[in-house]
């Protein structure tokens, strides 16, 4: 007997009717986090933490349509050293001796 799949609609609503998103636009803060931030925690005892995050020296964001296509770091080394090979090799230029 085959599994009847059930659409991904037919879960129940469990977002309460107070939460409106209809306005709302999707990564509209994303760039902001991609050049860092700043966290501040404030303790109960009245001191506070701050803490810089930084992206890691090297990474790389890839675009939400371009990201359907690679589902991790080794695709897309993959596929860039494919087009790095494609690439026509520079001849280097001798310079003449007196």
């Amino acid at each position: 007997m085959k599994k009847v799949k059930t659409p991904h609609s037919a879960e129940p609503d469990t977002m309460r009717p107070e939460y409106n998103f209809t306005g709302g636009v999707r990564g509209k803060h994303a760039a902001a986090l991609r050049q860092g931030y700043t966290r501040i925690v404030h303790h109960a005892d009245g001191t506070r933490e701050t803490t810089e995050v930084r992206p890691l020296e090297g990474s790389i964001v890839l675009d939400p349509d371009v990201q359907a296509y690679f589902p991790d770091a080794e695709a897309v080394n993959t596929a860039l050293r494919g087009l790095i090979a494609l690439r026509p090799r520079r001849r280097r230029v001798r310079k003449a001796t007196s």
